[in-house]
């Protein structure tokens, strides 16, 4: 069978899980039966390189603006839509797949003009809903061919206040690659209790959350990841004592995974929670605020422990109980690396997205 050649459309300057699922999918072509590239536009210099340093055939418009009115410009402007229909129609490309919300408007204009069907990845709903971005957003779905939902969450919400794009979408997991995200060296965390957080410092992934509620437990954390928050949350952490280690974006945040006991998860209405699944397959158990798809990855007292109220005071409770049953802990951390081998591994995510695929020029 031909490959396809895919387009991602990238305008955003994080490095999350919509870039992480593009890079697993980007890389094996033989699995999706694509050849896949990237059209990147980011203020975010490390995002290109990181993007380059997975190997993937990367269109780099150059540093840019990341402010309402570069939006705007970029968006509904004359100047990066001829740009992006140009380079669809010069590496002649079968299929747009856009992602993030800065990809919605422009990779739909530029696929209309190129006469090219588009895939777009939804990886969360707060775009539907935020006043500044649901006009934008919901203009391009109404004209993009296919969805693709991470979680049932995600579909569920989409189909509750966009009904019409219900029928064209379908759920596909982000899997991940369980022989890179595996027990390191057959060998358990520390024996001395600790945690970690592993996620962009923005402020719904509400990471104050876990720095009190450890800082209540007495445990020591480590919070893996950078953003914006960064500087607030460090000085939070200051404030509440020395327990608390920031270690900055880790390229590679399996060590630290490793030598948790157990992993903390505090969003708001988390769409899946693709580091909860990474540190399953690490087996190491989720200590999560219940909400969003977090609990269809997380088995309450099975892979980790479900916290019904977003207080510290309830988090550092599970965390206090965690603690007092480590062999408990053990065993949750073995479930969870069963469950992530058998239900979301890399090859099922990657063949359900060339059946999307195919389905789009069939």
């Amino acid at each position: 069978m031909k490959r396809l050649r895919v387009m991602h459309v990238v305008v955003g300057g994080d490095i999350g899980g919509a870039e992480r699922l593009l890079v697993e999918l980007a890389g094996r072509p033989e699995t999706t039966c694509a050849d896949h590239e990237v059209a990147v536009i980011t203020p975010n210099r490390a995002l290109v390189d990181y993007l380059n340093g997975a190997g993937l055939v990367v269109h780099d418009r150059g540093r840019a603006r990341e402010t309402p009115l570069a939006y705007l410009y970029r968006s509904l402007g004359p100047m990066d839509v001829r740009w992006l229909t140009a380079l669809l129609l010069k590496q002649e490309v079968d299929i747009v797949h856009t992602h993030v919300f800065g990809s919605h408007v422009l990779g739909t204009r530029a696929a209309l003009r190129a006469r090219k069907p588009q895939l777009r990845t939804e990886h969360g709903l707060v775009h539907y809903f935020d006043p500044t971005c649901s006009v934008f957003t919901r203009w391009a779905a109404a004209r993009t061919d296919r969805f693709v939902a991470v979680s049932e969450h995600v579909r569920d919400g989409v189909a509750v206040t966009a009904p019409a794009i219900a029928p064209r979408m379908s759920t596909i997991r982000n899997g991940l690659d369980t022989a890179y995200w595996s027990p390191r060296n057959g060998e358990g965390p520390a024996e001395a209790f600790s945690l970690a957080i592993v996620c962009r410092l923005t402020a719904w992934k509400r990471v104050d959350l876990a720095i009190r509620a450890a800082s209540l437990a007495g445990a020591p954390l480590v919070v893996v990841g950078d953003g914006e928050e960064r500087a607030k949350l460090e000085a939070l952490a200051r404030r509440l004592g020395p327990s608390t280690r920031f270690v900055g974006y880790q390229r590679d945040p399996r060590p630290f995974v490793a030598d948790a006991s157990a992993i903390l998860s505090t969003a708001k209405d988390e769409p899946l929670g693709l580091s909860a699944l990474e540190s399953l397959a690490m087996e190491r158990p989720v200590i999560a605020i219940a909400g969003g798809g977090i609990g269809e990855i997380v088995e309450a007292e099975r892979t980790g422990i479900l916290v019904q109220v977003a207080s510290a005071p309830a988090l550092a409770e599970a965390i206090t109980r965690a603690r007092r049953d480590r062999d408990r802990l053990r065993l949750m951390g073995r479930q969870g690396r069963r469950f992530a081998v058998e239900q979301c591994g890399i090859h099922a995510m990657c063949e359900s997205y060339a059946a999307e695929y195919r389905a789009l020029v069939a």
